[in-house]
């Protein structure tokens, strides 16, 4: 298994004048050996132009928030993550990854709830590069393993939970900050093999399947006018509690006063 290694690279600044110059003075001299039929003067020249022409690809810039993976004939030799115009071994290969934040908004899935329930579900994901061997080596292409993987969990999370219930049990409607987290944990264990940090991951969309869509939404209307009559009916209840309580205890009361003896 691959893991990132960081390796130093020079500036490239001074390298860069010294090819300029090497370049330029190579050309001049090939010029003026041309020109003058100068054997000894040509030899040089060339051998110097082909050292210039050879260091160029040692040159390359990184951007903020970038990092060049370095390998040498197919061996990894390490990661460097410093900004600007730098310069390395021009046999290494160089290969750039973005450091930056992405996110991926995925397609609408269909599937069945823990009842079986056909829901529409998608899903915003977070995520940025955090180990670049491990996003380079370990997988084949690192983008797209992100987008079968967060489209995997969402299936598994869809599966998991019920669209809705009663307030004691999780759903994935009524409980919205649970369901996230436990999406963004399924998330950051299946992605952590290619490198990736899962920085948030959240439903963007939720709604039952068109077919069953307008049932349900009668189910719930029904519940509601039930929950509602059922909180009336607990409350007149409770008010002919009290009333029973308050006759009860008057005559109680007066029983009491009546008893007290008479002040003098």
């Amino acid at each position: 298994m691959h893991t990132e290694k960081k390796i130093g690279t020079m500036s490239g600044w001074g390298m860069l004048f010294f090819t300029l110059a090497l370049l330029a003075g190579s050309i001049w001299a090939l010029i003026h050996a041309i020109s003058h039929e100068s054997v000894p003067v040509l030899v040089p020249a060339i051998l110097s132009l082909i050292l210039g022409v050879f260091l160029l690809p040692g040159l390359f810039v990184i951007n903020p928030n970038e990092a060049v993976v370095l390998l040498l004939f197919g061996d990894y030799k390490g990661t460097t993550r410093e900004n600007g115009l730098r310069f390395a071994n021009p046999f290494l290969s160089k290969r750039k990854i973005s450091l930056r934040a992405r996110n991926l908004n995925g397609d609408r899935l269909k599937v069945n709830d823990l009842s079986g329930n056909p829901i529409e579900i998608a899903a915003v994901v977070v995520w940025k590069v955090e180990d670049t061997a491990e996003a380079m080596f370990e997988v084949d292409d690192y983008e797209a393993y992100v987008t079968i993987q967060s489209e995997s969990a969402v299936r598994h999370l869809a599966g998991a939970y019920p669209y809705d219930g009663d307030d004691s049990e999780l759903t994935l409607r009524g409980t919205t900050d649970e369901i996230s987290e436990h999406l963004q944990r399924e998330l950051q264990e299946r992605l952590a093999k290619a490198g990736v940090k899962v920085i948030e991951a959240r439903l963007s969309h939720l709604a039952y399947a068109p077919e069953i869509a307008h049932a349900m939404l009668q189910r719930q209307q029904a519940s509601a006018v039930v929950a509602a009559r059922t909180k009336i009916v607990e409350g007149a209840v409770g008010m002919v509690e009290m009333l029973s309580l308050i006759h009860i205890s008057e005559p109680t009361r007066q029983l009491a006063s009546s008893r007290m003896p008479s002040s003098a």
